[in-house]
């Protein structure tokens, strides 16, 4: 009788740390992901600033993310810090970042996923022409009028935003 419960005690200790290791796997891989998501995030957070200025905190933090985008310092696909690093990262309300980070969502230019994240879109969103040329026609007016509460000329702007476009098609 007692070699038994000595057998099934030890057949439970086996199961134990086979659990356990299977456990310090799972650690390492979830270590190794966070580590590159922390690698991969530094730099976003790092950019991410707030002027005085007058324009809104959430138009700007949107601003910079969208341009993060456009540079291609983000990727397609590349996952985002979450809102709550933004937040604490710029010492502002998590609602401020909630804001602007919907409010890229409704460019099209970001995907939130509900408890997995917030993700670069892989791909921009299909939209019907006449859509297509309002958007153009508001962002036109909204960039002149930047330009313009900047200091900078608007043409030399456009002149600038085609060489970068054309810089990347090269």
């Amino acid at each position: 009788c007692i070699p038994i419960q000595k057998l099934t005690v030890r057949s439970v200790q086996y199961a134990g740390f086979a659990d356990a290791a299977r456990q310090h796997i799972d650690r390492e891989t979830q270590s190794a992901h966070l580590y590159e998501y922390n690698h991969t995030e530094t730099t976003m957070l790092e950019t991410l600033h707030i002027e005085n200025n007058g324009v809104p905190i959430y138009v700007q933090i949107r601003d910079q993310i969208l341009a993060a985008i456009g540079s291609g310092a983000l990727k397609p696909g590349e996952r985002m810090p979450t809102m709550r690093e933004v937040a604490v990262a710029l010492k502002i309300d998590l609602n401020t970042v909630k804001h602007a980070y919907d409010s890229a969502q409704e460019t099209g230019a970001i995907v939130l996923v509900k408890a997995q994240g917030t993700y670069v879109a892989e791909h921009p969103p299909k939209i019907d022409p006449e859509s297509r040329e309002q958007k153009i026609e508001r962002l036109a007016f909204q960039t002149i009028a930047a330009a313009n509460s900047s200091g900078l000329d608007p043409v030399a702007l456009a002149n600038r935003i085609m060489e970068i476009e054309q810089g990347k098609l090269k």
